[in-house]
């Protein structure tokens, strides 16, 4: 199965957070401080469960979704969206096919467990695909 996790969020306690939950549970992370640098780790190959923060700088969430679909780097990718913000807004409205998952902020260990549990053997399907 491929266990291939990365966060995409600017705030270093949210990625230490996740890091020490995936860590703990045996779930390599890898993690992307920006919109930018995760497109660069897609178009590097990474592949596997994306856990997508909404408001970052310079390019949020909706971007990057947005640039990973316009680059034909979803493929192999499932993006869960980890995120404070309730409401999607329009930007949602053209990408919201790429999105399988909303976790909110704050969340527990349990449920970003849950998450990765539930979506990894997809991510495994969806890479079998290719």
């Amino acid at each position: 199965m491929s266990r291939n996790i990365m966060i995409v969020d600017d705030d270093p306690s949210i990625q230490e957070t996740v890091k020490i939950i995936l860590d703990a549970n045996g779930y390599p992370i890898s993690i992307a401080k920006s919109g930018r640098e995760c497109i660069d780790m897609l178009r590097g190959g990474f592949r596997g469960l994306l856990f997508m923060d909404v408001m970052m700088p310079e390019m949020d969430g909706w971007d990057t979704i947005a640039a990973i679909e316009k680059e034909d780097l979803l493929e192999g990718n499932i993006i869960c969206m980890l995120t404070a913000v309730n409401d999607p807004g329009p930007k949602m409205e053209s990408i919201i096919e790429c999105v399988i998952e909303y976790v909110r902020k704050p969340f527990t260990s349990e449920e970003l467990l849950e998450t990765v549990r539930e979506y990894l053997p997809y991510v495994e399907e969806v890479q079998g695909a290719t």
